[in-house]
């Protein structure tokens, strides 16, 4: 069976694995983006596919990034924190380098992706996935197939307007990515934005600390009021949130708390739920990508199980 190496590119970290065609993993591992240089990003890449080369035989390179990604040419236009991918062919550059065959798509998409092949929206031919990180990002599946939009910009929910506490209006980039509760927490606390700080570290302080807690409904809120908007557009069967967060086993019932606050949800409200595959998605898409380009597998009539 062939094998594949497989990269997710966060605003943070990035990360990979060895896959086989089923899409089971055989390696895993992750690494510090460098988002602001070409070459040292390019180089990472290439210095994992050449570490696992020695063990297994790798037929392709898959990989999700963020931002406007044109799928057929590999061209991205805007990758979101990964400033040094703005205007570069990442597919050109990495084949060139490697000279395997590289595939890549938007991270959201991948996300969707992966859900629609073999997670929680097999049975679905209309579904949202949303995903949460350094930024916020959307699949969007419509009457089964993938919408990428006139340009590559469909789902970017993270361009979203949303109000603030102040009544000035924000992106959901900004104020319901895991970066923008960073940011808040850093803010409130007087932490210098340069000091390393884990989400999970500040769900652990709200416990304890009223004020930290009230932030983090601040964000639940304002994730909800994106959610809800893009019900009333799409009108879809399910949203699957996806990202880091998404493994939080009270993300779902807090976020859905909110939306019930809203107006007119009771009229509009769709089953909101975490990607199966959760922090996994982007890299499980990736490949799939890459394997309906190679005509392995088609997304709306071969599901792998």
């Amino acid at each position: 069976m062939a094998n594949y190496m497989v990269f997710d590119i966060g605003g943070t970290r990035t990360k990979y694995g060895v896959m086989d065609e089923a899409g089971e993993f055989m390696a895993e591992g992750d690494y510090k983006t460098n988002c602001l240089q070409l070459e040292p990003f390019l180089e990472a890449i290439e210095d994992v596919v050449k570490l696992y080369q020695k063990t297994w035989e790798v037929q392709g390179i898959a990989i999700s990034l963020p931002g406007f990604v044109d799928s057929q040419t590999g061209y991205t236009e805007f990758a979101g924190a990964v400033i040094a991918l703005n205007g570069q062919n990442v597919k050109t550059l990495l084949e060139k380098r490697t000279s395997l065959r590289v595939e890549v798509e938007n991270d959201a998409n991948c996300a969707a992706l992966a859900e629609k092949i073999s997670g929680h929206a097999k049975k679905c031919d209309n579904f949202v996935c949303m995903t949460i990180g350094t930024g916020v990002g959307g699949g969007i599946f419509a009457g089964g197939q993938l919408v990428r939009g006139a340009s590559y910009r469909g789902g970017e929910f993270g361009m979203m307007l949303t109000e603030t506490e102040n009544g000035q209006f924000t992106t959901l980039n900004s104020s319901a990515s895991t970066a923008g509760l960073i940011r808040s927490f850093k803010e409130k606390q007087g932490i210098p934005h340069s000091v390393p700080i884990e989400g999970k570290m500040i769900f652990e302080q709200a416990k304890c600390d009223p004020e930290i807690q009230t932030m983090i409904e601040q964000w639940y809120k304002r994730m909800a009021i994106g959610i809800y908007n893009i019900a009333t557009v799409l009108n879809p069967e399910k949203i699957l949130i996806g990202g880091g967060v998404s493994g939080r086993s009270d993300l779902i019932p807090n976020i859905d708390k909110h939306l019930h606050t809203l107006h007119a949800w009771k009229d509009i409200q769709v089953k909101i739920e975490a990607c199966y595959h959760l922090n996994q998605a982007g890299m499980k898409g990736a490949l799939y990508h890459f394997l309906m380009k190679e005509k392995k597998i088609d997304s709306s009539k071969k599901p792998i199980h």
